[in-house]
């Protein structure tokens, strides 16, 4: 369900695909971040094999019935040598900032799954 906000001229929508492109974009901005973890394998691979940019990979958005609601899930993979908590808490400082600045939610709760390291090139 889409975020919708009422104004005096009408309403607005904002889709749960914004909200996962710009929390997904905020994410891949952090340090210590290797990438997203595929949630839905199969298009995921799809795409990778189409070569197509897709920055909702690895993130999840509920938006309740009255648009108050609002919970990201993100799904990463960090880099070998990070602190995996102080990565992950940045991922949820950043991406909480980016739906503030560009959308006004400021009441949004952001949980951070890491599912995997990367050793890049140590063949661990």
């Amino acid at each position: 369900m889409p975020k919708t906000v009422e104004t005096s001229l009408g309403k607005v929508q904002i889709a749960e695909e914004v909200v996962a492109k710009i929390a997904g974009m905020a994410a891949l901005e952090c340090p210590g971040l290797a990438g997203m973890a595929p949630r839905r394998q199969v298009m995921d691979r799809l795409n990778e094999v189409l070569r197509r940019e897709n920055l909702e990979r690895g993130v999840d958005v509920q938006i309740g019935p009255n648009g108050d609601d609002v919970k990201v899930g993100l799904y990463i993979i960090v880099q070998y040598g990070v602190n995996i908590y102080d990565t992950a808490v940045n991922v949820q400082e950043r991406v909480a900032d980016a739906l503030n600045r560009y959308i006004g939610m400021d009441n949004t709760q952001i949980h951070v799954y890491v599912q995997g390291v990367d050793f890049g090139d140590t063949n661990r």
